[in-house]
């Protein structure tokens, strides 16, 4: 019994079920984000250039049946607004960083077949060796931060002249020196 319970504790409060719940959570929200977006500007933005708030309204008429292909419209360019939406959304997250620390280059593992970082020397799903040699952890680790390095471009530094003074050296530089002692007085 005790052992059905720790499986059972490992499945149900595991961190993969976590990271899953917590992913749900994170895509739902982030789905109803994308959603509000085309709903409320870019079919706005199409409402405003055709002149009509949707095009529900269209349709024909076959043997006193109605087709309403106006509705079906609205929704493929609903689809084809959520897409475009989606694909901006993801290209600024990406311009501004949030994915820097992902490999996005995925090549396939000649044994396995399974989808595998550009730079992994070890296939994850079938521990397969994937250069000739593996470095050593130090070396490992060394190339693993000039990698690191490499995505996270670094600002030059600026230096930023010093206003010379006339008094001591612990003189504050803003204010002239006064004959009270008070800085501006």
């Amino acid at each position: 019994m005790r052992k059905l319970w720790a499986e059972f504790k490992a499945i149900a409060i595991g961190g993969s079920v976590l990271d899953l719940a917590l992913g749900f959570i994170i895509g739902t929200a982030f789905a109803t984000l994308i959603q509000s977006f085309v709903t409320n500007l870019f079919l706005q933005a199409v409402a405003a250039i055709v002149g009509e708030p949707d095009f529900k309204n269209l349709a024909f008429t076959v043997h006193h049946t109605p087709i309403r292909y106006g509705t079906f419209l609205n929704d493929l360019l609903q689809f084809m607004l959520l897409a475009l939406g989606l694909f901006l959304v993801i290209k600024l997250m990406t311009l501004i960083g949030v994915e820097r620390g992902r490999s996005l280059e995925l090549r396939n593992c000649p044994y396995c077949l399974d989808r595998i970082p550009v730079a992994a020397m070890t296939c994850r799903a079938c521990g397969q060796q994937l250069v000739a040699e593996l470095p050593t952890p130090e070396e490992a680790e060394r190339l693993q931060l000039e990698r690191e390095a490499r995505k996270w471009p670094t600002l030059p530094s600026i230096t930023i002249p010093r206003r010379r003074s006339s008094g001591g050296a612990d003189q504050d530089e803003r204010y002239p020196p006064s004959e009270t002692g008070a800085p501006g007085v």
